[in-house]
């Protein structure tokens, strides 16, 4: 007599967790976090280039969350695209705050300018473009971590920005063309490095 195969288990929707969630079953926030806890972070840290401020607001994405369940509609935005748009608005809540209250880090020219060996060259124009990216108004700075460094599609960086796939175009073409007039006298130095 053989053993009973057991079925594998049927991974559940992100919605019917949600609903889940809303009825207090903590195993489903458990899940929750497992599946969509690291792009969270990942996308704060790219933002705010800060892990310890990525870690709370990843931490403050979740709890809001758990408020949201009872709530949650099943035929509203998808909840990867809703988690970024919370963790999103909360980087830039948090850089609007720190640009308000710290002076910005040092000039972009002082940077790269730096004459300095290889390795070292290699870091300060890796300092460079993350204080490019890092200069960018926050709607840009946040469509271009989207879907430059997360890898979304246009579609679902729209959906976690709250904007239209036009308006998201048009945040990418101006973060691009500001990138490019501030790291132009640089790109020598960018193109050697790899």
């Amino acid at each position: 007599m053989e053993p009973a195969r057991q079925q594998p288990a049927v991974e559940e929707t992100d919605d019917g967790l949600v609903l889940r969630l809303a009825d207090g079953c903590g195993g489903a926030m458990a899940t929750l976090s497992d599946r969509h806890l690291p792009s969270v972070l990942a996308c704060a840290w790219r933002i705010l280039g800060d892990r310890a401020e990525a870690e709370d607001v990843a931490q403050e994405t979740f709890v809001r969350l758990l408020r949201k369940a009872p709530e949650w509609q099943t035929d509203g935005p998808a909840l990867r695209s809703w988690l970024l748009r919370v963790a999103t608005n909360l980087c830039i809540d948090r850089h609007r705050a720190r640009s308000r209250l710290a002076p910005m880090p040092e000039d972009i020219e002082r940077l790269a300018d730096r004459d300095s060996a290889p390795l070292d060259q290699d870091l300060a124009i890796r300092r460079a473009v993350r204080s490019a990216v890092a200069h960018l108004p926050d709607r840009q700075r946040a469509a271009l971590v989207l879907v430059h460094f997360q890898g979304f599609s246009g579609q679902e960086a729209a959906s976690a920005l709250g904007v239209s796939a036009e308006a998201l175009e048009s945040l990418l073409a101006r973060a691009r063309r500001r990138l490019k007039k501030v790291l132009s006298p640089h790109m020598k130095n960018l193109l050697e490095v790899g």
